[in-house]
C-alpha cells in the first residue's frame, strides 16, 4: 500500500500558547511555549510559529507530558499526553500573546 502523505496546516498544528508563571519568565529571553499535535515535529512547529506569527525561530525544542492518572466513580482513568514546544526565537523578536483579549 502507498502511504498516504497529509501536509498539516499551521493553525493545526500549534492547539494553544501555555501560559504558566515558569513561561512568562522565559517569555523575557524569547522563549515561548506551545501545546503542539502528537504527531508534529520540530520542523512543522517551527515552520507554524514563524509563518503564523511573523517571526523567526532559532530553535524548537519538543516533550511529551504523559497523562495523569485520574478516579471517576471508582474506575481508574488517564488523562491524554500532551506534546509542549519550546520555541526560541531569534535577537529582537517578540511575540504578542496577550494582545486583544
Amino acid at each position: 500500500m502507498a502511504k498516504i502523505e497529509t501536509k498539516l496546516k499551521d493553525f493545526d498544528v500549534i492547539r494553544r500558547p501555555l501560559i504558566t508563571e515558569k513561561s512568562q519568565l522565559q517569555s523575557g529571553d524569547a522563549q515561548y511555549f506551545f501545546e503542539v499535535l502528537m504527531t508534529a515535529t520540530k520542523v512543522d512547529v517551527k515552520r507554524a510559529v514563524a509563518s503564523v506569527f511573523n517571526v523567526k525561530v532559532k530553535s524548537v525544542n519538543t516533550l511529551v507530558r504523559k497523562g495523569k492518572k485520574r478516579r471517576f466513580k471508582g474506575r481508574e482513568g488517564t488523562l491524554s499526553d500532551r506534546k509542549i514546544a519550546m520555541v526560541a526565537l531569534e535577537a529582537g523578536q517578540v511575540i504578542e500573546l496577550g494582545v486583544g483579549v
